[in-house]
């Protein structure tokens, strides 16, 4: 028993891994209706190893993490989830027919039915897409790409010129 106390305290004593607080379509748009901001989609399938390997590196680097949670809102989206989401008026669900495996139809929306896993979908704070980003990305990366993007610099320059900018 004494050697359990002080392993407890030691435990207690260690911070705990910071986390993207992911939510689901709904909670998302339901806080930008409160308090704008812009929504980070994470599409990916249970099945996608690049997916698991970006959860496992780039979506839990600390910088990442705390850049993802102060200016966006994260979405993870399974994209062959079988759950409807209605938004914008209009009832998005799963269609078996589209694929050989079946896909959600919001998921064919926001990717413009280019399925390609993972893809982040950057949205502006109406629901309005700013930007596609396909493929895996290691936590530099994406944190360059997050704050291209969380920084209104699309607004202003192409993503080339803003990583260019960079390394001046």
């Amino acid at each position: 028993m004494k050697l359990l106390l002080p392993l407890f305290l030691l435990l207690l004593s260690v911070p705990a891994t910071a986390q993207i607080e992911w939510l689901s379509w709904e909670e998302a748009v339901a806080r930008s209706q409160k308090e704008p901001r812009k929504m980070m989609v994470d599409v990916y399938t249970d099945w996608c190893g690049w997916c698991k390997r970006m959860d496992k590196t780039a979506f839990v680097d600390p910088e990442v993490v705390a850049y993802v949670n102060e200016h966006f809102y994260p979405v993870k989206l399974d994209a062959e989830q079988r759950d409807p989401i209605t938004f914008d008026g209009h009832e998005f669900t799963y269609d078996a027919t589209l694929s050989r495996r079946g896909v959600h139809t919001l998921a064919v929306a926001l990717l413009d039915g280019r399925m390609s896993y993972p893809s982040i979908v950057y949205l502006d704070d109406e629901q309005k897409r700013i930007t596609i980003s396909p493929g895996f990305k290691e936590p530099a990366a994406l944190l360059r790409e997050l704050t291209y993007v969380g920084g209104d610099h699309f607004k202003r320059q192409t993503y080339q010129d803003y990583v260019d900018s960079l390394s001046k």
